[in-house]
């Protein structure tokens, strides 16, 4: 069975789920907007990042199905990011428990350097925090977590850094083209997500499975 394709068709309909979703729930926060290219975007990445982490993954299956699950809920927090500029608790909160559950587990690291990532990216982001007023908000800090816990150190650097230079990249971008202001809040979330993504995808390592981990060593 082609798997990719048929993940990518499941996360397609994910990305359109999550999008509609923000945009009319809760009801006091939503925006209640109709369809627009926000909606394909999001099936598109969707989509993509499910393709690309099942055709890299050389990981047993119920380790890449782990994987998807959590890129699943972070579909989520990206639509709800972009709609409303928030990370609930709701979705952040299973993600966080997958991701330690799976620390525990992860064929491809080693339990120390999961938590080791995850205390650096909370380190980082929480530095960046008293430095940059308003530029990070809590729930980044809360999303800091599984993203630490499944990248691990060292690679943990590589998905903020990417992530950091992407949203520095769209901000110029949007700053310069006079659609936000320099005061303008920036949602954070989604690249953070992205630069997760990316280095899932780029650090081979991260979708096979690794003899020191399995030895515990």
């Amino acid at each position: 069975m082609p798997w990719p394709a048929v993940t990518a068709a499941v996360f397609g309909v994910v990305g359109v789920a999550a999008e509609r979703v923000a945009s009319i729930w809760p009801a006091v926060e939503a925006q209640h907007r109709g369809p627009s290219w926000r909606t394909v975007a999001m099936a598109a990445a969707s989509a993509g990042a499910a393709y690309g982490l099942t055709v890299a993954s050389h990981l047993p299956t119920w380790a890449l199905l782990v994987h998807l699950l959590m890129l699943g809920l972070m579909v989520f927090l990206v639509a709800t990011d972009l709609e409303q500029r928030r990370l609930p608790h709701v979705l952040l909160d299973p993600l966080i428990v997958v991701a330690v559950g799976f620390a525990f587990v992860n064929p491809s690291l080693q339990t120390i350097a999961t938590f080791g990532g995850a205390a650096a990216a909370v380190l980082f982001l929480g530095l960046l925090t008293l430095i940059i007023r308003g530029g990070i908000a809590l729930g980044d800090l809360y999303l800091a977590v599984p993203i630490g816990l499944t990248l691990g150190w060292p690679l943990v650097w590589s998905g903020l850094f990417t992530g950091a230079l992407l949203a520095g990249v769209v901000s110029l971008f949007l700053i310069v083209t006079g659609r936000v202001g320099l005061r303008s809040y920036i949602a954070f979330g989604p690249y953070l997500v992205a630069g997760y993504v990316i280095t899932l995808l780029r650090e081979g390592s991260l979708l096979a499975p690794s003899v020191t981990a399995a030895l515990g060593l």
